[in-house]
């Protein structure tokens, strides 16, 4: 590589580099508890599930949901959500079909008994505060536009440390750690070698985060589009009054899908749905195909199948993406590796800036050495 070429590909990496430094080491300590999120959500937040005789009483998902209308007789269904590993049937209300799902209620159920179970805190908390920062930077969604950006500058950073890693190592053996009393070249080459070792895991998570800032306006998108065309000739039709039974809507979904189950139960009149319809997203029963969703749509008044279609590639990355940026494919093990590379990445963007605030005092000295010798040559 020419020294100009070199030149310009180790600017792009120090200033893309500096620039998100600072919200990626946000990102990285956030992201931490995060990765442990349903393990510490299930040792605090989710009591311990006592032995049940037989299932053979267990309730239906319509008696369920009547429960939760019971108890609160002014607001409507928006959502039902049915978790795979744990028995938990959870009916999300609000005032209306049309107001923001974070402005409801969420109630589950224990899907053995009917009982209720008290809810996970909301809007407040530690895993609540550590979702805010990383996802929304406190700012809400031109938060998480910004993270995105901070995410492509740190994808940069990467692709040009890769570039610039090879003529800088050339005399050296791959991820040498040389042994010096100088503690900037130590510091350099702990930096070289942590990041080109972590280079790949860096950029999947890196991808994968930015992917994932573009949730809502990929969400948006299928709605006007795939959704849409879905629900054609339905459009203009009247609220759905009398709703039919959603145990038999879920039969007829399984029916249509087989070798999946219902992940959630959208009710007629929300953005997932239509006026008309039960929108039944159903998942798969692998490690992989269970984080991929497939609409179907039944009608919420007689019960009859309408439609159903495979969500676009757009949408099925999303939504694989969303488990590998928090290294939930293979359990607690997946965990613990991204948990340590995690720990690895801020040791990176650690040392990043110490290199940086060094050379930068270097170049101060060698500054004040050149006036001063200047100065002196002036008075001679």
């Amino acid at each position: 590589m020419k020294n100009r070429s070199l030149y310009i590909w180790n600017g792009i990496h120090k200033w893309t580099s500096l620039i998100c430094t600072l919200f990626l080491f946000v990102l990285c300590i956030t992201g931490l508890p995060l990765i442990f999120r349903e393990e510490i959500e299930q040792f605090f937040y989710i009591p311990p599930f006592e032995e049940v005789a037989t299932e053979a009483s267990a309730p239906t998902v319509d008696e369920i949901i009547a429960s939760a209308k019971a108890e609160r007789l002014n607001d409507v269904v928006q959502f039902v959500f049915l978790e795979e590993e744990f028995p938990i049937i959870s009916v999300a209300m609000a005032a209306t079909e049309a107001t923001p799902f974070e402005e409801g209620h969420i109630q589950p159920f224990d899907s053995r008994t009917g009982e209720m179970i008290t809810p996970l805190p909301t809007n407040k908390g530690f895993l609540f505060w550590m979702e805010e920062a990383h996802i929304r930077f406190f700012m809400g969604f031109p938060g998480t536009l910004f993270l995105g950006v901070m995410g492509i500058l740190f994808l940069v950073s990467i692709v040009s440390g890769v570039v610039v890693y090879a003529p800088f190592m050339r005399n050296l053996r791959f991820a040498t750690v040389r042994k010096t009393h100088n503690p900037r070249i130590k510091w350099l080459d702990l930096h070289n070698m942590t990041g080109i070792v972590t280079a790949t895991w860096l950029f999947v998570v890196g991808a994968t985060g930015v992917l994932n800032t573009l949730d809502i306006p990929i969400a948006g998108l299928w709605q006007a589009t795939e959704l849409k065309e879905m629900v054609a000739e339905f459009e203009g039709a009247p609220l759905a009054v009398n709703l039919s039974s959603i145990d038999n809507a879920i039969a007829k979904a399984k029916e249509i899908s087989p070798g999946m189950r219902p992940y959630s139960i959208a009710f007629p009149g929300n953005n997932f749905s239509s006026p008309q319809h039960y929108g039944i997203y159903m998942v798969g029963n692998t490690g992989l195909t269970k984080h991929l969703i497939k609409p179907v749509l039944i009608e919420a008044e007689t019960g009859e199948f309408t439609a159903t279609r495979d969500v676009p590639v757009l949408v099925k990355a999303l939504f694989l993406s969303r488990p590998l940026h928090f290294g939930d494919y293979a359990g607690l093990p997946l965990k613990l590796i991204w948990a340590l590379l995690d720990i690895v990445a801020i040791l990176v963007l650690g040392s990043g800036v110490y290199l940086w605030l060094k050379r930068r005092k270097l170049n101060i000295n060698k500054s004040d050495l050149f006036r001063n010798n200047s100065h002196e040559k002036q008075t001679n």
